[in-house]
């Protein structure tokens, strides 16, 4: 059937895409590197979708909180960043962008200029006991502080969602679950909206898919390196008409922790084979990228992480990176910035598709 994912493994190809009009989303840990590759590569695109997702560079809040800062990085992500004790300490928006203005003028990332313009989607769920309101509230005010208008910016406190995208899918999880796989029911589909309110005017999402699914290799993305913490596979929905030759966009579709195509549980260390999971692609094919993206002419790339656990990577659930772990030199990190292993693999991945 149109739409399933192809059996083959081809190479990523190259289509007619509009430069500079691309989009990307992202759920948790996908939303937060959805900042971060926003912020990085902003020339890129015209406008993201957070989910569930705090500032740029956010995990940097308190140097001080460990001697070692690969410890610091992790307490503030674990913390501050995630679920604060009390609103006064969730990150402060205007250090953070202070601190993404001078990491653009390092020359580390695009001209924070670029952002003016670009439609920005924030949302976070009243019942999300994994990242706290008043973290996902920052990253409206980062946005703004960065030049993003008021009026650009699309935020959503009101929904008494869990920790998850949302769906109108019954067999998901009830709207309120906090638990994997963060694919909760809501009777709305969240990455149509996310998409309506970075392009404006879209056509009715397809009732039945016209083009494949393909799966590519996205290691020579990132040269099979294992501190880039990614799978073997990346996903790509290309619909029928950008396959003959009509102009397209290109969504990046971030997936969450434990949501990754392979995700399996590590127990001391050791990947538990017995006790994997039945999530799967589900984050590819059942989140409602595809229909709309089918429609509209809108290639979805979703790029994976996945879960390693050892004294190279600290990654047991499969996330991506914004506290430092695929970083080379853990007092010098260089995830949030062009020169990041995911980032340039995922802007690796965008280029070759063409935009």
């Amino acid at each position: 059937m149109a739409g399933d994912i192809d059996s083959e493994v081809v190479q990523l190809g190259t289509y007619k895409v509009e430069k500079g009009k691309s989009s990307i989303s992202g759920l948790s840990s996908g939303a937060f590197m959805t900042v971060q590759m926003h912020l990085a590569h902003s020339s890129s695109f015209c406008g993201a979708g957070v989910i569930a997702g705090g500032p740029y560079r956010c995990a940097e809040s308190f140097r001080s909180a460990s001697a070692v800062a690969e410890d610091a990085y992790e307490l503030n992500a674990l913390h501050l960043c995630m679920n604060p004790l009390v609103p006064r300490t969730a990150p402060n928006a205007e250090r953070l962008a202070q601190l993404a203005h001078q990491t653009a003028l390092d020359g580390r990332i695009d001209p924070i200029a670029n952002l003016a313009g670009d439609r920005v989607y924030i949302f976070t769920g009243s019942e999300d006991s994994v990242v706290f309101s008043t973290v996902v509230e920052r990253t409206r005010e980062f946005y703004h502080l960065l030049g993003v208008k008021a009026d650009d910016i699309f935020y959503d406190d009101s929904v008494p969602a869990g920790h998850s995208i949302i769906t109108d899918n019954a067999e998901d999880s009830p709207l309120s679950t906090n638990q994997p796989p963060y694919i909760n029911n809501g009777s709305f589909i969240q990455s149509h909206n996310i998409l309506r309110h970075i392009y404006g005017n879209l056509l009715a999402p397809s009732q039945r898919l016209s083009g494949r699914l393909l799966r590519f290799d996205q290691t020579e993305f990132f040269g099979n390196e294992a501190r880039a913490s990614m799978s073997k596979y990346g996903y790509a929905y290309v619909p029928q008409a950008v396959a003959d030759g009509a102009a397209a966009r290109v969504h990046i579709a971030l997936h969450g922790c434990k949501q990754g195509y392979n995700y399996i549980d590590f127990t001391f260390g050791q990947s538990d084979l017995a006790s994997q999971p039945p999530y799967g692609n589900r984050y590819i094919t059942t989140t409602g990228y595809n229909s709309i993206g089918d429609s509209n002419n809108i290639i979805v790339l979703y790029p994976q992480a996945e879960g390693t656990d050892d004294s190279l990577t600290q990654n047991p659930d499969g996330c991506w990176d914004w506290w430092g772990y695929s970083s080379a030199d853990a007092e010098r990190p260089d995830y949030y910035s062009r020169d990041a292993i995911q980032i340039r693999a995922i802007h690796g991945m965008l280029s070759r598709l063409g935009g």
